[in-house]
């Protein structure tokens, strides 16, 4: 059975109340539309609904068309309440909440973008997570969140070290020492995982997948080695 999201606009209009309910409707593009039509024409009588149906939607387009209403909406009114969803118990909530702050842009919001959602153990959250951090991250601050970043190299599966891999790359040069160290690592995994990421970084035309099977092939045969075998294929 799906999760009926409380509605409380505060125009309650014959218009608002239809256009609420839509945002629980079965279907999905009813859902996609009823989110286009609230973002087009922002009333802040909204932002409840919209921010509790972020939470539950289980479309990943109607979610982006939610977050999208929710920038149309003042920020002194939207982001104290995204906040509070950034300390849900809903996995779905949180990771919603983060990817709206990196629709807002609010450089304000950094200080909220804590150690623990960077290492969440949900994917979808700690992804978002180091997504929006890429965003608002002040200048001075990105080698810090360099650091940190690095501690979940390894982590995943394709698509979440992928994540990983640009946001490192986002954050430019800063993570060079970072990647180097970490392409230190005992762990293969993590050593592949910052090879290829350093080589993102230096080349970023080069595809996620070549450069991770480059990177584990060095790890395996060694820097030199790797070279050498590299020069005898060509």
């Amino acid at each position: 059975m799906q999760e009926v999201v409380s509605i409380n606009p505060t125009n309650r209009t014959p218009h608002n109340a239809r256009l609420a309910n839509a945002l629980s409707a079965e279907d999905s593009s009813v859902r996609l539309q009823a989110a286009l039509a609230v973002g087009s024409h922002p009333d802040p009588g909204f932002l409840e609904t919209l921010v509790e149906r972020c939470a539950v939607e289980p479309d990943f387009f109607v979610r982006d068309m939610l977050s999208w209403a929710l920038t149309r909406l003042s920020p002194e009114l939207t982001l104290p309440r995204i906040r509070q969803e950034l300390d849900s118990g809903r996995t779905r909530a949180r990771s919603q909440a983060l990817h709206t702050l990196s629709k807002i842009g609010d450089k304000s919001a950094w200080a909220w973008i804590t150690r623990d959602m960077l290492r969440d153990t949900d994917d979808e959250v700690a992804r978002t997570a180091w997504r929006v951090a890429v965003v608002l991250v002040p200048e001075k601050e990105k080698k810090d969140l360099a650091d940190e970043l690095v501690l979940q190299l390894g982590r995943g599966d394709r698509t979440v070290q992928l994540s990983l891999s640009r946001a490192l790359v986002d954050l430019g040069d800063v993570t060079r020492p970072a990647l180097e160290k970490a392409a230190a690592s005992p762990d293969p995994a993590v050593a592949a995982h910052a090879t290829a990421t350093e080589l993102l970084r230096q080349n970023p035309e080069t595809g996620f997948d070549a450069a991770i099977d480059e990177a584990k092939r060095a790890v395996i045969l060694g820097p030199q080695r790797a070279a050498a075998a590299e020069t005898a294929e060509c």
